[in-house]
């Protein structure tokens, strides 16, 4: 029996075990969306298509499966490449399909054309055009393949609205079969075997985990190679939650953001050991600096990434789960240990936070600590990007993997709230708590109809500190405090927003108020803004001291 490519892909996607797709329809995608009204796959309207990019994104991270996105040609695939490139910097398995213009129509700038596959080259897996009917089964099966293996990562398949349109007699492949694609799972033994000989040497060795240990399923090994080292475990802002935070050897988060005690350990450290991690300058600072005096071992299931940023002393290519499962056969287990968690502990005691001037407004840093101490470990938290993203990164406790979402490398303004939508539809029965600036939010505030429509319930907070945070504290500290263009003049009263939506809202202007208000809120059957009044003049990193007209900075990292 033949069917259309249109009722080929919602069968493909159906094989691969795709339950929900995000989308936002239009002419050249119409073929798909009449298949969809017959398919048993949940598709869920957005109101607009980076919403659909980043809501597959939040799907995928919390899951672990390969989440799905749907639009239409020019227009509404362009506005999927802010999506596409967050889950590429990230490394998220995302499927993207796009409508095109009809095959012979290609090229002559009509109506809606653009070149989406040229457009996203530089930040895709792989992507597709696809041009022949035939193709279809084969390109769908690819593209998840592709997606989910090796470095996960995006892959677009563009298709032509005729393309769509034609029969074919479909039968889905069973394997797929790609020259010059074989990723690394297993570390040389060679390799490995140096990187247990360094363990046992070491005095003081860290271990610096990132987001590929989540992906990679691997949080199990690095708890247990941890204990068995006795080492202490520093993150990247994409490895929170790969590591407990409870945990007695846990350091905290590293980076120019993060916190003193993770950073002061990697300085001090004689052996660096990084999982899953890219290593990028937010992490490092500068990377002449950075773990001088350590060694270094990083195992990568990407090749490309080991050595780019930081010199790697033993370079081991493989899927972190695989090669730790690895390296645990060997007799890694230090005897002189003592003195180093001590030292450790005490770079801990040493962390502290600074105010240098008179709070005009709530301290962010108590509302994060507040719904952390009322949050179960079970929570999933999403935050959005700018300085909200960064105290939560160092003060949130997360304690278990894709507890923690949010968007590290492109830091994309308007992640926050589509991305907690795609989480809480894939974990209706789980708590999911948005943290969000005023700034963030009213880039994509518009999704609020999409939470409407679906029901869901996301507690989602908002920092309003009625200004650009982040970009003010940079200006403070690289621009001797000139000021410009990050006042937001026109906030609009959210309570009104969140009324306009038949959504409730509470507004906290009082720090005495906030631990009964977060109580108030996570209490509440349903979808609630909680709108938070916060000091305007509050840093990540905090000003110490004014001397001499120079401003001093203590970097915590």
């Amino acid at each position: 029996m033949k069917i259309t490519c249109a009722q080929a892909v919602l069968e493909a996607l159906k094989q691969e075990g795709v339950e929900v797709v995000f989308g936002y329809p239009g002419g050249a995608v119409l073929p798909i969306y009449d298949a969809l009204r017959e398919s048993t796959i949940r598709h869920v309207l957005v109101r607009h298509e980076q919403g659909a990019a980043h809501a597959a994104n939040g799907y995928a991270r919390t899951t672990g499966k390969v989440g799905v996105c749907i639009a239409t040609s020019g227009p509404g695939a362009t506005n999927l490449v802010t999506g596409i490139a967050t889950a590429y910097m990230d490394s998220i398995p995302m499927v993207i399909i796009t409508g095109q213009v009809p095959v012979e129509m290609i090229g002559r700038d009509v109506f809606q054309e653009v070149d989406i596959t040229g457009a996203t080259e530089p930040f895709t897996k792989h992507n597709y055009l696809a041009k022949k009917k035939e193709d279809i089964p084969r390109i769908l099966k690819e593209a998840f393949h592709i997606a989910r293996t090796g470095r996960q990562g995006p892959v677009l398949i563009d298709i032509p609205r005729d393309v769509q349109e034609a029969l074919i007699d479909f039968e889905y492949p069973k394997d797929v079969n790609l020259r010059g694609y074989n990723p690394t799972y297993k570390g040389n033994y060679k390799q490995l075997k140096n990187a247990a000989r360094a363990i046992v040497h070491s005095k003081r060795p860290v271990i610096c985990v990132g987001g590929g240990v989540i992906s990679g399923n691997a949080t199990d090994e690095v708890l247990e190679l941890a204990r068995r080292i006795k080492a202490p475990v520093a993150t990247t802002l994409m490895g929170i939650g790969a590591y407990p935070s409870k945990d007695p050897l846990f350091a905290g988060m590293i980076g120019q953001y993060g916190a003193y005690s993770a950073n002061k350990a990697i300085e001090e450290a004689d052996l660096l050991i990084v999982l899953g991690a890219r290593m990028g300058d937010r992490a490092t600072g500068k990377t002449d600096e950075f773990a001088k005096g350590a060694d270094i071992i990083h195992i990568d299931i990407d090749p490309a990434e080991i050595g780019k940023n930081v010199s790697t002393n033993i370079p081991i290519v493989g899927d972190v789960k695989i090669t730790l499962r690895e390296l645990l056969k060997f007799e890694i287990d230090r005897e002189d240990w003592d003195k180093w968690l001590d030292m450790v502990e005490k770079f801990k005691d040493d962390e502290s936070v600074i105010k240098s001037h008179d709070a005009e407004g709530i301290d962010p840093i108590s509302i994060i600590k507040g719904l952390s101490s009322f949050c179960s470990d079970d929570t999933i938290l999403v935050t959005d990007v700018g300085q909200h993203q960064l105290w939560a990164g160092k003060y949130f406790e997360i304690n278990r993997p894709r507890t923690f979402i949010s968007s590290g490398g492109l830091g994309t303004m308007g992640y926050g709230l589509p991305a907690a939508i795609g989480a809480k539809i894939a974990n209706p029965d789980r708590e999911v708590l948005l943290i969000t600036g005023d700034g963030g939010f009213q880039m994509s505030m518009a999704e609020l109809a999409t939470i409407k429509q679906e029901g869901l319930d996301i507690k989602i907070i908002i920092f309003n500190n009625s200004t650009l945070g982040m970009v003010r504290e940079l200006q403070q500290h690289q621009y001797d405090e000139r000021y410009y263009g990050v006042e937001m003049v026109g906030n609009p009263d959210f309570s009104k927003i969140a009324s306009a939506y038949s959504i409730k809202s509470v507004k906290v202007e009082r720090e005495a108020d906030v631990y009964p208000a977060i109580q108030k809120i996570l209490n509440y059957k349903g979808t609630v803004i909680g709108e938070f009044l916060v000091d305007p003049k509050a840093n990540v990193i905090p000003v110490s001291r004014r001397c001499s007209g120079e401003t001093h900075i203590r970097s915590i990292g």
